[in-house]
C-alpha cells in the first residue's frame, strides 16, 4: 500500500539507498488507528532475487526490548511476577546475579527493565559457524555481575533483558520462544514475528548485510530478550498501535490499559548517575522497554535497535495516534531518521519545530560549563589515583591478582 502523501519521504528513501547501497528497507505509517502507509524497497535477499515487502521479517535487534517486555508485564498481571522484587528471587539459588556494590534486594526486576539494575552493557554474538552459545545460567554465571548501586545509575544493559527472558521462561514454564509466540505474537495477530526465524518462515527472513554489502552469516546471542526478535514491518507497526490502545478486531487485549501505561510511565533517565553523560544533548528516559521524549516536538514514545545488519526504529506518538515503523537490512542511519520526515508531512509545522530543536541542541552555548578555559580540560590523571595498586579482578573461573601503576605523566 502506498499514498501520495508521502512522495517526498518516498523518494528520499529511493535516494539513500541507491547512495548507501542498503539493499532492503520496510516502513510503515498508522494514525488515530488506520493505516496510512505500508511499503518496501529493495531486497531481502540480494543473492537470490527476493524482493521485500511489508510481510518480510527483518532482525530488529532492540526494538526486541519493548516486545520482551510486553511479554514480562503479561507475567505481571498475572501475578507470577512482581517488578519491585529482587531479580535473584526468580532465578535458580543456585545461579544468581552477584552483586559487587549495592545490597542485592535493590536489583529488583523493574530495575533490569529500566536499565538502572547496575549491570553492565553486555554484547555477545554466535555466529551459525561459530561455538554454540551457551545456556542462560551459564551466561549469568560469567556476565552477571551488578557493578553499580542498583538505582543510582543508567546503564543499557542487554544482558539484562537475557535475564528477562530467563525469567519468562522460568516461571512460564516455557520456552522464551514459545512464550512469545504463544502469549503475545499470535494474540496480537502477528503472524510473520518470532524469535529468530521459526520453522516454516525461513522464506520471509531479510538476510543481514555488513555495510560493504556482504551477506551475514546468521548469528544468535545470550541475551535473546534483548536482540533476537524478528518482525514484519506489517505485524511491527500493528505491535505499536497495539500499545497506543488502537485495538485492531483481530487482536486480544493481552495487557491492560493500565499495564499499557505503566510500561510508558518514565522510571529513569539516560545519563543519569554517570558523570561523562551530565552534558547530554537528548532529553530521553526510559520505563519499561521503552524511550521517552517529552519536549518541545511532543511526547513521543519509541525504541531504536542497531547491530550488525540491521537498522530500526519504531516510533509512537499518544497525542497525534501515530506510529512510525522503519526497518533496514544493513546497519544505517536512514531508519533512524525517517520519522521525523514523515511527522514533518503529517504534523503541520512540525519541520520548523524540529528545526529549531536541532539549532538549540546544536548551540553550544546551551550546553557548555560557563567556563571556556581550555586549560581545565587538560589530560591528567586524578592525584589521589598516583602509585602503585594492588588488588583482586574476580572472574567466573576465579580471582586473577593485579597490580595497577599510575605515574605522573
Amino acid at each position: 500500500m502506498s499514498n501520495a502523501l508521502f512522495s517526498t519521504v518516498r523518494e528520499r528513501i529511493l535516494a539513500k539507498m541507491v547512495e548507501a547501497s542498503i539493499p532492503g528497507f520496510a516502513v510503515g505509517v498508522a494514525r488515530e488507528g488506520d493505516l496510512i502507509w505500508e511499503e518496501a524497497f529493495g531486497w531481502a535477499d540480494r543473492e537470490q532475487r527476493i524482493t521485500a515487502d511489508e510481510h518480510t521479517m527483518f532482525s530488529l535487534a532492540s526494538i526486541s526490548k519493548p516486545i520482551t517486555a510486553t511479554g514480562l508485564m503479561k507475567l505481571v498481571e498475572q501475578g507470577k511476577i512482581e517488578l519491585d522484587q529482587p531479580v535473584n528471587e526468580y532465578v535458580s539459588k543456585d545461579n544468581q546475579l552477584k552483586v559487587w556494590i549495592g545490597e542485592p534486594d535493590e536489583v529488583t526486576v523493574r530495575r533490569v527493565a529500566n536499565h538502572t539494575s547496575g549491570l553492565p552493557l553486555h554484547y555477545h554474538f554466535f555466529p551459525e559457524d561459530g561455538p554454540a552459545k551457551p545456556p542462560m545460567e551459564e551466561s549469568i554465571r560469567r556476565y552477571g555481575n551488578v557493578v553499580y548501586p542498583a538505582g543510582k545509575r543508567y546503564q543499557y544493559s542487554n544482558i539484562g533483558y537475557g535475564i528477562l527472558n530467563h525469567l519468562i521462561e522460568r516461571v512460564s514454564g516455557m520456552s522464551y520462544t514459545e512464550f512469545m509466540l504463544r502469549e503475545v505474537f499470535l494474540p496480537l495477530g502477528m503472524t510473520r514475528a518470532s524469535v529468530d526465524i521459526a520453522p516454516g518462515l525461513e522464506a520471509y527472513q531479510a538476510k543481514r548485510y555488513t555495510d560493504d554489502g556482504l551477506s551475514l552469516p546468521f548469528y544468535d546471542f545470550d541475551h535473546a530478550g534483548a536482540s533476537a526478535v524478528f518482525c514484519s514491518a506489517h505485524d511491527l507497526l500493528r505491535f505499536g498501535m497495539f500499545h497506543l490502545k488502537q485495538r485492531l478486531p483481530y487482536q486480544k487485549a493481552i495487557l491492560s490499559d493500565e499495564s499499557i501505561d505503566a510500561m510508558q510511565v518514565p522510571t529513569a533517565e539516560q545519563g543519569q548517575g554517570n558523570p561523562a553523560a551530565s552534558n547530554l544533548r537528548s532529553t530521553s528516559k526510559y520505563g519499561i522497554g521503552w524511550a521517552i521524549n517529552d519536549d518541545e516536538l511532543g511526547l513521543r514514545i519509541s525504541h531504536s535497535g542497531r547491530m550488525g545488519g540491521v537498522s530500526t526504529k519504531l516510533t509512537m506518538l499518544p497525542c497525534q495516534g501515530i506510529v512510525i515503523v522503519t526497518l533496514a537490512n544493513t546497519s544505517h542511519t536512514l531508519a533512524h531518521t525517517l520519522d521525523t520526515d514523515i511527522l514533518s508531512v503529517l504534523i503541520p509545522g512540525f519541520g520548523d519545530k524540529l528545526a529549531q530543536f536541532k539549532a538549540k541542541l546544536e548551540d553550544p552555548k546551551t550546553h557548555l560549563p560557563a567556563t571556556t578555559d581550555k586549560s581545565s580540560n587538560k589530560f591528567g590523571p586524578v592525584p589521589d589515583l598516583l602509585g602503585d595498586w594492588t588488588g583482586t579482578v574476580h572472574t567466573y573461573q576465579g580471582e586473577v591478582p593485579l597490580q595497577i601503576s599510575f605515574k605522573p605523566s
